[in-house]
């Protein structure tokens, strides 16, 4: 499993070793121990509680910025099971000296790479390709109370999305989610 720290270094990007043969491929998509060594992330912060996913048809989808605030928090290891995205996260801890920064990669299928996103960052990503699956396993249950957003396209985060030549695909929520100036964050 290759590990790598992005510009914010608790963000991790994971590419673990592809076997392939004239069959297919075979990956281990997840070792808590691989996971664990390799990244130095502590055994607390890799215990999943559910896994999730969403499907997204068109082309240009974009889906956040989300965050979940304690004490549901979660931590989201993100991989892409058919097509590509264009993966963001935001730090959103009050005392972190990255607060307010973005870091992205991309995931796909094909590379059967992993993001992982701590707690304490917005997260969002836009579809690449039509017809994309995207799963990911989160360190806390969902709780509707504890659900809130940033405006994906403000200004005062500055996030470089992708030139996709088409409007972006957004939920009313995410049209509407309150911009970054107005976001008190939760997380110490």
């Amino acid at each position: 499993m290759q590990v790598e720290s992005l510009t914010i270094p608790s963000v991790k990007l994971f590419t673990p070793t592809v076997f392939r043969d004239e069959r297919g491929y075979f990956v281990e998509t997840f070792s808590k121990r691989a996971f664990m060594e390799g990244a130095d992330i502590p055994a607390t912060d890799m215990e999943f509680v559910q896994d999730n996913q969403s499907f997204s048809v068109s082309r240009g989808t974009l889906r956040g910025l989300h965050y979940q605030a304690p004490p549901f928090a979660q931590g989201k290891l993100v991989r892409v099971l058919s097509g590509s995205i264009y993966d963001v996260a935001v730090d959103v801890r009050r005392n972190s000296p990255t607060y307010g920064r973005w870091v992205s990669a991309e995931l796909s299928s094909e590379a059967a790479n992993q993001l992982w996103v701590p707690p304490g960052f917005l997260h969002g990503f836009v579809t690449l390709v039509p017809n994309v699956t995207v799963a990911y396993k989160v360190t806390a249950y969902y709780d509707k109370k504890s659900d809130g957003g940033v405006l994906w396209s403000d200004p005062d985060i500055g996030i470089e999305w992708p030139a996709l030549d088409i409007s972006f695909v957004l939920s009313e929520k995410d049209a509407n989610a309150p911009r970054f100036k107005d976001f008190i964050s939760p997380f110490d």
